[in-house]
C-alpha cells in the first residue's frame, strides 16, 4: 500500500491524467488502511466533470449518479476511467470506473438530462431543514475515527436512534490546486449520511454501505451539505439508509445507500 500523503488542503493530489494519491485526509472510518467513500463520490463526480469539459454550456446538468462500491477501497491511488455511454443533446449517460492496483473497486453511471424552465411548476413535499447556524456543532470524530470524520465540520440534530439531520462542509478541496464543481463538492459529503444517524453503535455492530446513488431536482449551491436522514435495518442482516439532501436554500434531492448489516467481531 502507498503512504498517503499528508497534504493540509485537499483529499487527492493528482499524480497523472488519470490518477490521483490519496491524502491523509481521506482515510475511512472502518478501516485505517482503507478510503472513506465520501470523497471517492466526489472524485469519481470531479473526474466525469473533467471528461465532459469540453462541453460546459450544453444545458445538461446532472441527474442521478449511482455508485456501486465493488470491494474495500485501498488506501492507495486510484485510477479514473470515464466513458460516455449514450451522448445526446437532452439526455446523456457517462461511466467511470475507479480502480486501485488494477482491480475495479467502484462503478458509476451518472444521467445529465436538459435543462428548462419549469418554474412555474416546481414544487415539494420535503420540508426544508433549518439553517446551519441553528444546529449544534457535533464532534463526529468522537464516534468515528479516520482523517475524513476529522476533516469535516458537522452540526447535527438527532432525534432518535437512526433519525437525524445534520449540515456538513469542509474546507478541503477535492483534489488539489483544481476547482471543483459544486455538483462535486456537494457530493463529496454525501456518503457520511450513513454515519450521522446510527442506530446501533458502531463498536458494536456493522453496517457499511455497498452502493450510494443520488437524484437531484435541482442543482445544488454553497459550501454546505445538508442530510435528513432516516436509517432502516431489517431482520435478516439487510438496511438502508435513506437522505433527503439539502442545501441552505432548500431540498435538493435524494440519497440512498444499501447497508450489509452485522454484528462487530468479537462484541
Amino acid at each position: 500500500m502507498t503512504t498517503p500523503t499528508a497534504a493540509p488542503d485537499s483529499y487527492y493530489q493528482r499524480t497523472g491524467e488519470h490518477s490521483y494519491k490519496p491524502t491523509a485526509h481521506a482515510q475511512g472510518a472502518w478501516h485505517p488502511d482503507e478510503q472513506h467513500f465520501s470523497p471517492v463520490g466526489g472524485l469519481i463526480a470531479h473526474a466525469i466533470d473533467r471528461h465532459r469539459a469540453d462541453r460546459p454550456a450544453d444545458g445538461l446538468a446532472l441527474a442521478r449518479i449511482s455508485y456501486d462500491i465493488l470491494g474495500l477501497i485501498a488506501l492507495d491511488e486510484l485510477e479514473i476511467t470515464v466513458e460516455t455511454l449514450r451522448p445526446g443533446r437532452t439526455i446523456e449517460l457517462v461511466e467511470a470506473v475507479a480502480s486501485v492496483n488494477g482491480r475495479a473497486v467502484v462503478r458509476a453511471r451518472a444521467w445529465f438530462l436538459a435543462e428548462q424552465d419549469t418554474g412555474a411548476v416546481a414544487g415539494t413535499h420535503d420540508e426544508r431543514l433549518p439553517a446551519p447556524q441553528e444546529f449544534e456543532s457535533w464532534a463526529m470524530d468522537e464516534q468515528w475515527g479516520g482523517g475524513y470524520i476529522a476533516s469535516v465540520e458537522v452540526r447535527r440534530r438527532s432525534t432518535a436512534p437512526g433519525r437525524a439531520a445534520a449540515w456538513l462542509s469542509t474546507p478541503l478541496e477535492i483534489v488539489a490546486g483544481e476547482r471543483s464543481s459544486p455538483h462535486a463538492a456537494f457530493i463529496a459529503l454525501v456518503d457520511t449520511a450513513n454515519g450521522i444517524a446510527v442506530r446501533e453503535q458502531p463498536t458494536a455492530w456493522m453496517f457499511p454501505n455497498t452502493d450510494l446513488t443520488i437524484h437531484f431536482h435541482r442543482r445544488p449551491d454553497g459550501r454546505w451539505t445538508g442530510l435528513d436522514t432516516s436509517v432502516s435495518f431489517g431482520p435478516s442482516g439487510h438496511g438502508v439508509t435513506s437522505t433527503v439532501l439539502h442545501d441552505v436554500h432548500g431540498p435538493v434531492g435524494r440519497a440512498e445507500q444499501i447497508l450489509t448489516v452485522r454484528p462487530m467481531p468479537g462484541s
